[in-house]
């Protein structure tokens, strides 16, 4: 494990795409590092049948053994499954479901020293709890929420019932210093046009991309955010005034430039330049 890693001074950026892969399937796991994703989570917890945990533990070990092509996190099943990924040279972070306590974290903390840790908010005390989760140790390196168990728990019956949920854990992510949650998956790989429609929404309430469970939706979060050209045009305007002329001012198209006008110019043309 590298130096940077164990010390938090890795600075790549944000990943904007999550592709899940089973655990007890290397084969697709092994696809999915040739996928493009930014990060690639082998899952041994809901994708994998309790019969074939133990096995998807193996599996995912031998895989890990080298270095990976891309950044892999694992998705535990089990906090007994931290000693045997711990120390694998190809992990390069843990995902960790059914948080709800601060306590969880040093748990975890304490048997993986060093490893970043992404803790997964998928209860109503979990969120409720999401700025102390966030905040509860230095290996957090970000929070999400887990939407599929959340929506069950609160019997959500429309998307919208989730907002409030979403905004809290954008604001704890945000206030904890971290960066912004990427979405949580869209669960139906045919519809790429809802994909598209809930990945602008998530882009709107300030989410950094999204999981996704197939290669194919990949490019539909990509597109949906990365910056347009007229969004980038309008970053290079502001960006061009403020060094022109210090202090908040009006541009003649009558928007207002402030400091954190232009700070969000030079977040969005640092991103549109990923595609470059």
């Amino acid at each position: 494990m590298s130096a940077a890693r164990r010390n938090g001074t890795d600075r790549s950026p944000t990943p904007l795409t999550w592709l899940y892969a089973p655990g007890d399937r290397p084969e697709v796991v092994r696809k999915a590092l040739l996928s493009g994703a930014d990060v690639v989570i082998v899952d041994l917890e809901d994708a994998v049948a309790p019969h074939r945990k133990a096995y998807a533990l193996d599996a995912t070990a031998d895989l890990l053994a080298d270095p990976s092509p891309v950044p892999v996190h694992v998705r535990v099943h089990s906090p007994y499954d931290i000693p045997t990924l711990a120390p694998l040279p190809g992990l390069h972070g843990l995902r960790l479901p059914k948080v709800t306590h601060a306590t969880d974290i040093h748990r975890i903390a304490a048997l993986a020293p060093g490893l970043p840790l992404y803790p997964l908010l998928e209860s109503a005390l979990a969120v409720e709890h999401a700025y102390a989760i966030a905040t509860a140790h230095p290996a957090v390196r970000g929070v999400a929420l887990g939407e599929a168990d959340l929506r069950a728990e609160l019997n959500v019956r429309e998307d919208g019932g989730l907002d409030w949920s979403r905004g809290r854990v954008v604001v704890a992510a945000r206030a904890a210093a971290l960066p912004p949650p990427a979405q949580s998956v869209h669960p139906d790989v045919g519809d790429l046009e809802a994909l598209a429609a809930g990945c602008a929404r998530g882009r709107a309430m300030g989410f950094f991309g999204r999981a996704a469970i197939h290669p194919r939706q990949l490019p539909v979060i990509e597109r949906a955010y990365l910056p347009t050209p007229a969004e980038i045009d309008a970053a290079r305007e502001v960006v061009a005034a403020a060094d022109a002329e210090r202090g908040a001012q009006a541009l003649p198209d009558g928007r207002f430039v402030d400091a954190a006008v232009v700070a969000g110019a030079h977040r969005l043309l640092a991103l549109a330049s990923r595609t470059a």
